[in-house]
């Protein structure tokens, strides 16, 4: 069974959801066009979801849609969150993401919102300010803090908004709901206006997959405040804990920086296949690193991902041709054991590497395991089998080369040649007959 790393329990612990888990993925902000640092986090949730339908564990998941406007921001602004939403749908279509069952629109369910805010007031765990904001007391959650380890009485007010704020009881407190105007804002018992940030993940999750959900995943950099608020709103609702357990991945750099506009490194998915990767580059290079390490991505780390993506593709095409053989079962075994020891991406990767070159492995053998493993891995092994080959673009003037040095004797050139062959996907064979070539 998966075990992985529980963020407020900090340990390793057991998923045990019975017939069915259910899995939250807060939604990416809409605001701007999903980068490389945003999808990882997605990556991780559909890795969760195919390691644990492996397991036969049936898996009911739910992600929503940040598309909610903020106040006073320009309807031209609102218009572009439908195309980032769209943008967003092929990336994690290009990343072979399992869409989750459940994916409804902020401001399509802010009547949900307004539900939620109000019952939290009702309890006691909220209260209206005379200008139509409500806001979370956070004195109320004596458990606040417990995801991130952030202390309530260290926490100072967050010059100059919180302390210019006169409507709060406590600097700490959040809003839950705004005053707003324009066609986006709704009408709620405290005035027109839109719902604190925070306050869709908690309602959307309570509605869609009920008061008991098993896993809530997430980046780091959402642990406080986001996921703290989010804990004690959803918790102060309903009396009681609503996520079992909080899981976060890292971020990733990129030549050493946080995606930024002002850094100059922001990478679209779209980026990379204008590069031409393969997108499925992205998910390989993410696997590549454990979900707690930050990994410090760049276009050589995902150009080598590139070439060992179509190696496998080549390799397995290849294997296809063989007579069949049973799953090579003590491969798949360790790779299952790394996925299920808190998702050792990079430990099971290094177990398919060394199947790849298991000479006592028999050819049919390897093209049964890497096909049962990329159900999890998804980087769409089987799509070259019965294709013709032909090598890349470059690879036969190499070939070419590399066969006037053989003739000539010229060891150093031919191996130099040989290299740069494989660095293009192609691995080439000295024989009695000749060199040959394969993907």
């Amino acid at each position: 069974m998966l075990r992985i790393h529980d963020t407020r329990a900090r340990q390793v612990e057991e998923i045990s959801g019975g017939r069915a888990v259910r899995v939250y993925t807060c939604g990416p902000a809409l605001h701007r066009r999903v980068h490389l640092g945003d999808l990882r986090t997605y990556v991780l949730s559909d890795l969760v979801r195919r390691v644990l339908e492996g397991r036969r564990t049936r898996v009911v998941a739910g992600r929503h849609v940040a598309d909610l406007g903020r106040p006073g921001e320009e309807p031209s602004a609102r218009d572009l969150v439908r195309v980032h939403e769209e943008a967003f749908r092929d990336d994690a279509a290009a990343l072979n993401l399992r869409p989750p069952e459940h994916a409804p629109r902020a401001g399509e369910t802010v009547d949900l919102m307004i539900e939620l805010v109000a019952g939290l007031v009702e309890r006691g765990h909220a209260y209206p300010a005379p200008d139509g904001s409500v806001y979370f007391d956070v004195r109320t959650f004596p458990a606040y803090g417990e995801i991130s380890g952030t202390r309530l009485d260290d926490l100072k007010p967050a010059d100059p908004i919180d302390a210019a704020d006169p409507h709060k009881r406590f600097h700490a407190d959040w809003a839950l709901w705004r005053p707003a105007h324009g066609d986006q804002a709704r009408d709620a018992p405290w005035g027109r206006g839109l719902p604190g940030p925070h306050v869709a993940c908690s309602a959307l999750s309570l509605r869609f997959l009920g008061e008991r959900i098993d896993l809530h995943l997430g980046d780091a950099g959402r642990r406080f405040p986001h996921h703290e608020d989010e804990r004690a709103q959803s918790d102060a609702a309903t009396g009681h804990e609503v996520v079992r357990h909080w899981v976060h991945g890292e971020r990733p750099l990129f030549d050493g920086r946080e995606m930024a506009e002002s850094a100059g490194n922001v990478v679209l998915l779209s980026d990379v296949v204008a590069a031409g990767l393969d997108p499925l580059a992205a998910r390989l290079a993410f696997l590549g690193h454990h979900y707690r390490e930050r990994p410090d991505l760049d276009w050589d780390v995902l150009r080598a991902a590139d070439r060992t993506v179509r190696r496998w593709r080549a390799r397995v095409a290849e294997w296809s041709e063989s007579p069949s053989a049973p799953m090579a079962s003590s491969y798949a075994e360790r790779v299952g054991a790394a996925l299920d020891d808190d998702l050792d991406t990079p430990a099971a990767l290094a177990v398919l590497r060394e199947l790849e070159l298991d000479g006592s492995v028999a050819p049919g053998s390897k093209f049964e395991t890497f096909l049962h493993l990329d159900q999890v891995l998804a980087l769409d092994l089987s799509t070259e089998i019965g294709k013709p080959r032909v090598p890349p673009a470059g690879a036969g003037e190499l070939l070419a080369q590399r066969e006037r040095a053989v003739e000539a004797n010229d060891w150093a050139a031919a191996d130099r040649l040989r290299d740069e062959l494989s660095d293009l996907g192609v691995r080439v064979t000295d024989t009695p007959e000749g060199q040959s070539w394969a993907l």
